[in-house]
């Protein structure tokens, strides 16, 4: 069975490629109102899937991630700018498990 980091680890991965899917299915069909109401729905089930990982302080911090005022008048690109927000967050977030994983175990 894995332990809980790469289980975290895991779950961080499946998440990043559903929101590029999201991201990529509204860009193509031009609706980025669907595609917020789907980001939006992803989002809350990653805020769960955190919390449940890594503890409920994790997944309200993620929770409370949100986007400032756009300027933009593309719709695409800032629903791109909110996935960005979101992708990042959850990159460093697996950048700093596996560098702990790293120094529990020993290596580096």
């Amino acid at each position: 069975m894995p332990d809980p980091i790469t289980q975290a680890l895991d779950m961080i991965q499946k998440q990043i490629r559903e929101l590029d899917v999201l991201y990529t299915q509204a860009a193509m069909e031009l609706n980025t109102v669907a595609g917020k109401e789907r980001v939006a729905k992803w989002k809350a089930r990653t805020v769960a899937l955190l919390a449940q990982h890594l503890g409920q302080k994790e997944g309200q911090r993620f929770a409370e991630k949100q986007m400032g005022p756009s300027f933009s008048a593309d719709l695409v690109e800032e629903l791109g700018d909110e996935v960005e927000i979101y992708r990042d967050y959850l990159t460093t977030l697996s950048d700093l498990l596996t560098k702990h994983r790293s120094q529990a175990s020993g290596t580096t």
